[in-house]
């Protein structure tokens, strides 16, 4: 199980885990998003709404139906030619 950290206590797999290790998981995790499990259900549910949505003709994107995921900011550059 996981590189066997799988049933070991946090303090034993901070132990045993070594450096390069802790940085491939952190690279996955990066890569793939969270382990939490509400927010993977959350992003499933928002791809079908997003399904939905799109076959009605809607223009949304998929940030728009995951209430706890922060959208990202837009660029000075970005808002100034949308202004225009």
């Amino acid at each position: 199980m996981l590189n066997g950290v799988g049933g070991r206590t946090v303090a034993e797999a901070k132990a045993s885990m070594s450096y390069p290790e802790a940085m491939a998981w952190a690279a996955y995790r990066n890569k793939h998003g969270s382990f939490n499990l509400a927010a993977r259900a959350e992003q499933m549910g928002a791809i079908v709404a997003l399904q939905v949505n799109r076959m009605g003709g809607g223009k949304a994107e998929l940030i728009d139906f995951m209430p706890h995921q922060e959208k990202a900011g837009v660029s000075l550059e970005t808002a100034m030619a949308e202004w225009v």
